[in-house]
């Protein structure tokens, strides 16, 4: 050997092998990185899809109506209100006299109602309206892009919290084992066998229907399922030799679940990751449908398969929803595959 070179840690040669292993998977790959193309784009929805424009050229200065308020007399106009920026009279006054607009690729955004239809709403997929309208006038495309942003938004935010308690949960029965683990056992039997969805009715009735209030209740019960897992492989490790010594080193609880035995847990954490995430998007998107989810006017994809439901003949409004709703689910399970067989210690 070499003077100078160092063998690799044997935790990172493991890391290479798996990230070599799934991007052996062509299909979960390639998933995974049009799920990122897809996501990263739709983190920039009002720049796509706005009914404000990107930049104003008005007698020589800029104005950027994505980051400010301007009133309508900044351009002319009668009224010291925010600007319509579709009002005809406006837009005149925008683009004459050398003055210019540019507006984003889609010059909706998901609330902008198209009051200048010739056709009862829903109005199917025309030249201004790509997708068609929704039942109050507002164009599909943008509520799908806002929708798919917030549906991946929530799925991340209820994975991530979900998984963190399972974690903690499962960690704190496997490895204390005894009495804790008793407890918590019935605990979870009893708290597993409430009915969700009832209790979902009810906060429903109760409080204002919000993205917080729903991802607090689904995050109430989605950390059971990870926890036995986790519980499991604690189980498994705690009478290993090497947790035996670092307890005779005198060595914390908290240092040997976070040093030694996490890492060897997060192999069932990670491979379920992605089925996590699609079940999240799911349970936001069925909610949704029956009511029980977001406010009305936020942009969702499960209100807009309800509207699909109730207008049988607007066929745009399911389609569309559909391709993405599925498109994205398949995604998600082709990289939680490839990951499950990236982590699979009979593949290593």
């Amino acid at each position: 050997m070499k003077r100078g070179t160092t063998v690799p840690p044997q935790r990172a040669t493991l890391a290479r092998r798996r990230w070599h292993s799934f991007r052996r998977n062509r299909r979960g790959y390639w998933s995974l990185v049009i799920f990122l193309v897809l996501f990263t784009t739709s983190l920039f929805a009002e720049v796509l899809s706005n009914d404000k424009p990107l930049v104003i050229d008005y007698q020589g200065h800029l104005y950027f109506p994505l980051f400010r308020t301007y009133p309508e007399t900044t351009f002319g106009g009668d009224f010291a209100t925010e600007t319509d920026y579709r009002d005809p009279y406006i837009l005149k006054k925008l683009r004459s006299n050398g003055n210019w607009v540019v507006f984003p690729p889609n010059p909706y955004s998901y609330n902008t109602i198209n009051l200048e239809l010739n056709q009862p709403v829903p109005s199917p997929p025309t030249r201004e309206n790509l997708l068609g309208t929704d039942d109050r006038g507002r164009d599909v495309l943008a509520r799908l892009i806002y929708g798919f942003r917030l549906s991946v938004l929530f799925g991340l935010a209820l994975t991530a919290i979900g998984t963190l308690l399972g974690i903690v949960a499962g960690a704190v029965q496997g490895y204390f084992g005894g009495r804790v683990d008793l407890f918590f056992q019935r605990f979870i039997e009893v708290w597993g066998a409430m009915p969700e969805l009832y209790l979902l009715i009810i906060f429903a009735s109760i409080f204002k229907p919000s993205i917080l209030l729903l991802l607090i209740l689904l995050s109430m019960f989605g950390w059971m399922g990870l926890s036995d897992y986790v519980r499991a492989e604690f189980l498994k490790g705690r009478n290993m030799e090497y947790v035996k010594a670092a307890r005779a080193l005198g060595v914390g609880n908290l240092t040997i679940m976070y040093r030694h035995l996490l890492p060897n847990g997060m192999t069932p954490v990670i491979t379920f990751l992605p089925f996590r995430m699609s079940g999240a998007i799911l349970a936001l998107t069925s909610l949704d449908f029956l009511g029980l989810g977001v406010p009305p006017s936020t942009p969702s994809l499960g209100e807009l398969l309800a509207q699909g439901k109730a207008n049988i003949e607007a066929w745009w409004l399911s389609v569309s929803t559909f391709v993405v709703l599925v498109g994205t689910l398949i995604l998600l399970i082709f990289i939680g595959e490839a990951l499950r067989e990236a982590f699979d210690p009979r593949r290593q």
